[in-house]
């Protein structure tokens, strides 16, 4: 279960370590991790066996729906594997990069089975989105939810 945020640094290269703590999980086994673009203009971060169905999924949406081929696009198009270098980073596209807007300061976001990964601006935005729901009606299926 991947939870949390961690302030992160992305190097001259292009990549960002990966906290020691969820190593194991994101890789198990020296498997590849995929990371490729959300809608949001963020980056996923998914272990390999997650993403498979996922993209199972994704690619037999239908490809003449213009909405469905534009997120088949996106999700599979930008899907990258990649591998954890023996100091624990991972290189991220450039073109992954280009899209969400990396760059220096990062952000991992924990989501259960994933991580996103978010520009600083990026993240600053989410949190004030946030803090803008004060008040406001909870989305369907939250308003149950007891903290």
């Amino acid at each position: 279960m991947f939870q949390g945020a961690a302030a992160l640094s992305l190097d001259a290269k292009g990549r960002v370590a990966i906290p020691a703590r969820h190593r194991d999980a994101l890789v198990p086994d020296g498997a590849p991790l995929v990371v490729t673009a959300h809608p949001h203009k963020c980056l996923l971060v998914y272990p390999q066996a997650v993403w498979e169905p996922i993209r199972a999924q994704v690619a037999a949406m239908p490809g003449l729906d213009p909405a469905a081929a534009a997120l088949k696009r996106l999700l599979i198009g930008f899907a990258q594997e990649e591998e954890l270098d023996g100091a624990g980073r991972v290189l991220i596209a450039p073109s992954s990069r280009q899209w969400a807007g990396l760059d220096k300061q990062v952000w991992l976001v924990g989501q259960g089975t994933h991580f996103e990964l978010w520009s600083d601006a990026g993240w600053q935005k989410q949190q004030e989105a946030m803090l803008a729901l004060s008040g406001a009606a909870l989305p369907a299926g939250f308003e149950s939810l007891a903290l």
